[in-house]
């Protein structure tokens, strides 16, 4: 669950930050005819901010357990699909159906559940899906919120993203990862006791 969230989040905001900045880098170099040199740049670990930010832990509980509940209210559904589908076959073995139309029905009925199955397996498929994107927006919108805000005083021009390997050389001068998490946690734990 870990990795579907800090691969969601981490991709999401290394295109943004990528995006933004080789398109503010142009528009600096065209409006001032100048090359970009002296840059302040700063990085942030992805795998640190998911392990150690509360509101990823948060959703990760959460989503862990609509997961469960949607694995156990599945089970559930199937075995009692299964216990029909078995006791037609035990009236079926024992001539328990008096006619051919009478035996059709119950086929039918068992197929009707098979798929009443499959549409709510579906369903709750995509309800979850759609779940974890909000999940990743919003933990995503939180992080850029932030460091707007961090940024206002610290004055990077670059804030990248380090997620796996994705960087294979990164000065630890520039990791501000720790900051980050603190403020990010800090912000978190002020709004999460107001929304109480």
């Amino acid at each position: 669950m870990k990795h579907v969230i800090l691969f969601a989040v981490a991709a999401a905001l290394s295109l943004t930050a990528c995006q933004k900045s080789a398109e503010e880098a142009e528009e600096t170099a065209e409006n001032t005819g100048a090359e970009t040199t002296g840059l302040k740049i700063a990085y942030v670990e992805m795998d640190s901010l998911i392990t150690q930010y509360q509101l990823y832990k948060d959703y990760e509980e959460e989503l862990t357990r609509k997961g469960t509940n949607i694995q156990s209210t599945l089970a559930q559904k199937q075995r009692t699909l299964e216990q029909h589908a078995a006791a037609m076959q035990k009236k079926y073995e024992s001539n328990g159906f008096t006619t051919r139309d009478e035996l059709e029905r119950a086929q039918n009925n068992i197929q009707a559940e098979q798929q009443q199955l499959q549409e709510l397996a579906d369903r709750l498929q995509t309800d979850f899906a759609q779940e974890q994107a909000r999940v990743n927006q919003e933990a995503r919108d939180s992080i850029q919120a932030f460091l707007r805000s961090y940024n206002k005083t610290k004055k990077y021009d670059y804030v990248l993203v380090k997620a796996g390997d994705n960087m294979l050389i990164a000065n630890p001068k520039m990791d501000i990862t720790k900051e980050v998490i603190k403020g990010l946690n800090k912000r978190y734990k002020k709004s999460h006791k107001t929304a109480e």
